[in-house]
């Protein structure tokens, strides 16, 4: 299966998507920050599917992963990425893929 982190699965999830689907959840900045200084957190554009992303680091689709690093889709979190998101205080999902944790800002 391909995985296509612009669209979400068009048949039926696999049981790595399915689990972390499970484990993505709404979370405040200020439960993040101590991750951010430990190097810790990638932010994913909002327009992928953040459980994708997840799943092919997951999977270690090192060929994906490397594509979205190198477009700029997804990238360890930048100072000025960090401060925003304590400013402005957005909606953010993240998920676990230790020793990382994806995070997403959603509209």
């Amino acid at each position: 299966m391909t995985t296509d982190a612009t669209t979400p699965h068009d048949d039926a999830p696999s049981p790595l998507y399915a689990k972390l689907l499970g484990e993505t959840a709404k979370i405040d900045w200020q439960d993040l920050e101590r991750f951010f200084a430990q190097g810790k957190l990638l932010a994913v554009a909002r327009d992928l599917d953040l459980v994708s992303i997840a799943e092919a680091i997951a999977s270690d689709n090192g060929e994906q992963v490397t594509q979205w690093l190198s477009a700029g889709l997804i990238e360890r979190m930048q100072a000025s990425t960090a401060a925003d998101y304590a400013e402005r205080k957005p909606e953010l999902w993240a998920v676990v893929v230790s020793p990382w944790i994806c995070v997403q800002e959603r509209s």
